[in-house]
């Protein structure tokens, strides 16, 4: 019924309610007609709406029979009408990030392997299964050097603070600087390999792990980035709420993409409205 009946469109909210060009504006018309309508908050939602704007349904709930329920809600009260298309203007570029010119992308996904409870509770089991997806970034700069058989500390740094996280269960807290405990990746003949440290001030939150990978090269283009950290983790933040208690096995992999997944294209979560800050060489 998705995939027939509407046009199913995913977006971060936290970028379309503070855009200030087209998308921006035909994004906050829909949401300001829901609960959610302070867009100094978050406006996390599903929206239902018309192509010019008129909202529907809204709903802030996951289960599959719930929403089932209102989109077929939404199509009883939906009629066709003839509307003007919204003219695109000039994307806020703030807010439209693209990938650095001569990088890379490459897909992050992170997993808890163990230590959770035994449950029967049909979402918990959900997030306690549950594989992350996120994209790194790579500068054209780091990407010369790592043709040359070389990983610079900016980019180990980076992975470091804003990819080695458990977010399997929500949007976690990114490592601070202060935060790298110990830092240690050699890239020798290919093969990437290392240690990590990462640990919060007060120790309640925290990741040590090994990293092996391989990194393959032709004709001055990485053609491959495969990588693994795993290790023990511990802690949560405040939106990756029900962690396991104590330490837990956890593993973070990446993978080099090669542009065929729309999702590709989707901005690192730690660069969000900060990509200076983020992609520092």
């Amino acid at each position: 019924m998705l995939k027939s009946k509407f046009i199913p469109v995913a977006i971060d909210q936290a970028y379309q309610r503070r855009q200030k060009d087209a998308e921006g504006e035909f994004y906050r018309k829909i949401a300001s007609q829901g609960p959610r309508n302070n867009f100094q908050g978050t406006t996390q939602g599903l929206y239902i709406a018309t192509a010019s704007g008129k909202l529907l349904v809204y709903n802030n709930n996951r289960g599959a029979e719930r929403i089932k329920r209102l989109m077929k809600q939404a199509l009883d009260q939906f009629k066709p009408e003839k509307v003007e298309p919204v003219a695109a203007g000039k994307p806020d570029p703030r807010y439209n990030p693209k990938p650095p010119v001569g990088g890379l992308v490459v897909r992050v996904r992170a997993k808890v392997l163990g230590g959770y409870p035994e449950t029967d509770d049909p979402w918990q089991k959900i997030f306690q299964s549950a594989v992350s997806r996120d994209n790194l970034w790579i500068s054209k700069a780091e990407h010369e050097t790592l043709v040359r058989g070389q990983i610079p500390e900016s980019l180990q740094k980076r992975l470091a603070r804003f990819h080695l996280v458990d977010n399997t269960r929500g949007e976690p807290p990114m490592w601070r600087e202060d935060e790298i405990r110990k830092l240690n990746l050699q890239l020798k003949d290919g093969r990437l390999t290392g240690i990590v440290h990462l640990e919060t001030q007060n120790g309640d939150c925290g990741y040590q792990a090994e990293i092996y990978g391989i990194v393959e090269t032709k004709a001055g283009q990485v053609t491959r980035f495969d990588l693994v950290a795993k290790g023990e983790f511990w802690g949560e933040g405040r939106y990756t709420r029900g962690a396991p208690k104590g330490k837990f096995p956890l593993a973070v992999t990446f993978e080099l993409a090669d542009g065929s997944d729309v999702a590709d294209a989707v901005p690192p979560q730690g660069s969000r409205g900060w990509v200076q800050g983020y992609i520092r060489d």
